[in-house]
């Protein structure tokens, strides 16, 4: 495995300076050279269900460079874990089954979302470089990536308020000015910008992203403002893209 290894990439927060210890996954794109052995699967599984969260959760993603000379989207991929996948690959592991281990294509529509944040602020670890390594992925298919997470927080805005709120702000930005930017920078962006009206619940969301001692409270009526707003915003940037 190691022999056939690439290049080993960061994205997300970590890559772009806005890494929260108590929020954050470490976001990371392994490349290879060929594709992944079931052995290899298994194994790395494994590995990572000892080493996620400890202290930090780990998501990351394993393509061969065939997947992405060939650009499609979704983008296929051989392997990928996060948090979300733990109770998949345990009871994999446990019963003997290959589920979540079988041959059969995987694709992911984010990872037109990691490619394009890797391309703009991603970091080489380790291997070739960024540049020889990855496609220009196009803005459409990045649009699609970051649209799909962005209907989600609409309507989860309120369980949710300081992950969908910095991450609407974050979409609304690339929107209107083509930023790709981290939550917390968007947060920062929405501050200045954003009406007056909006400025305490985008503090409250920023300073409780930033993990400062205050302990914010969120009211059902700011959450819907915000939301309404930005909704407002982006379906008439949207329209003119369309």
């Amino acid at each position: 495995m190691t022999d056939d290894l690439l290049g080993f990439y960061l994205h997300g927060s970590l890559a772009m300076g806005g890494f929260n210890p108590k929020s954050s996954d470490i976001d990371i794109l392994v490349i290879t050279n060929s594709s992944m052995k079931m052995e290899d699967k298994r194994n790395l599984a494994q590995f990572f269900l000892h080493q996620s969260n400890s202290p930090y959760p780990i998501e990351i993603s394993f393509l061969h460079i065939e997947q992405l000379r060939n650009w499609q989207h979704p983008c296929p991929y051989d392997f990928h874990y996060s948090e979300f996948w733990r109770e998949r690959y345990e009871s994999d592991l446990l019963k003997g089954t290959y589920n979540y281990f079988s041959e059969d294509l995987h694709v992911d529509t984010d990872l037109a979302a990691h490619i394009t944040i890797i391309n703009h602020r991603g970091i080489c670890i380790d291997g070739e470089p960024i540049k020889k390594v990855f496609p220009s992925v196009p803005k459409s298919d990045y649009l699609s990536a970051i649209i799909s997470d962005y209907q989600e927080c609409i309507e989860n805005i309120e369980e949710d308020p300081i992950y969908c709120s910095l991450n609407l702000i974050r979409v609304f930005w690339y929107l209107k000015e083509g930023v790709i930017s981290s939550k917390q920078e968007a947060g920062i962006w929405g501050l200045k910008t954003l009406p007056h009206e909006l400025e305490i619940t985008i503090r409250k969301v920023v300073n409780s992203y930033a993990d400062r001692k205050d302990t914010y409270s969120f009211e059902k009526d700011e959450l819907i403002l915000l939301r309404n707003y930005i909704s407002e915003k982006v379906q008439e940037l949207l329209r003119v893209l369309n």
